[in-house]
């Protein structure tokens, strides 16, 4: 009867593997998936390479593996994304929350809110924003929007597994159509904003795997960043909108902006120096 695989032949062919695949995979990721397989952390993983493997476990990190070969990103074989500090459950059903949308709740921090803030997450996917600003404002509510059923119920568990599920309400809509905003005093947002020409400069892992209602403007790029910052204008004086926007956006922001009772008052760049973060505020 042959010998169980160790932790050390296993994560070596499977490093082999991951480096070899056209999307590059990093792999270091082989780490990850087998110490979800076995319920250890990649440290414990990587500290005992001579820890035999059952059969049965190695089928399973295989299948895992298998997937992400085919470019299935990590988060969904893990079920999991920290964002700002904290563990979000993700899935196939909403984006993976990326470190750049951490400057949305960066900036909407700066901004001073009040306890108790009234603040709107419009097309909220995992929750990652909603609950993150629930948590950190005290006393904040948050109403989150979202077109996807799928994407309500994941910001929905989101919402519970970091306890503020009483003071996020979660509502099928799209963008902000039908809300009565008065009273609000924060709009945040990562709306679609990738044109669908863009589709075949994405890598496999994005285009084949998110959800592309999350991803894809449904006209030009900046589209919905125009009909957002249009709904915008039912916000009260004063109150703020802050939104993420795609590489080169810069500018039709701004003259959407101009168009639209709404006074671009910040732009925070990303880790790559390119501005992702706008701050914009209600005349």
């Amino acid at each position: 009867m042959p010998a169980e695989p160790t932790v050390h032949t296993l994560l070596l062919d499977a490093r082999r593997q991951l480096a070899a695949t056209p999307f590059g995979a990093p792999p270091r990721e082989a780490g990850l998936l087998l110490g979800h397989v076995l319920g250890l952390s990649e440290v414990q993983v990587l500290t005992h390479p001579e820890r035999p493997v059952a059969d049965a476990a190695a089928a399973q990190f295989g299948a895992l593996l298998a997937r992400r070969l085919t470019g299935e990103p990590v988060a969904y074989l893990l079920g999991e994304r920290e964002f700002y500090g904290r563990p979000f459950h993700v899935d196939s059903r909403v984006l993976i929350p990326r470190p750049e949308t951490e400057h949305v709740v960066e900036a909407a921090l700066g901004l001073g809110l009040p306890d108790g803030a009234r603040i709107v997450d419009v097309g909220t996917g995992s929750g990652c924003l909603a609950v993150t600003l629930a948590l950190e404002v005290p006393g904040a509510f948050v109403v989150a929007t979202d077109l996807s059923p799928g994407a309500l119920a994941v910001a929905a568990g989101n919402a519970r597994r970091h306890g503020v599920e009483d003071r996020v309400h979660l509502l099928a809509a799209d963008l902000m159509t039908g809300l009565d905003l008065a009273g609000f005093d924060l709009a945040v947002s990562n709306p679609p904003y990738i044109d669908r020409s863009e589709a075949p400069l994405l890598s496999p892992e994005v285009c084949n795997f998110e959800p592309h209602l999350a991803l894809f403007s449904p006209d030009a790029g900046d589209s919905t960043l125009a009909r957002l910052f249009r709904e915008s204008e039912d916000l009260p004086s004063g109150a703020f909108l802050v939104v993420e926007i795609g590489y080169g956006q810069l500018d039709a922001a701004r003259r959407h902006a101009s168009a639209s009772p709404l006074q671009l008052t910040a732009a925070w760049k990303d880790y790559s120096g390119i501005p992702r973060v706008l701050i914009l505020r209600r005349r």
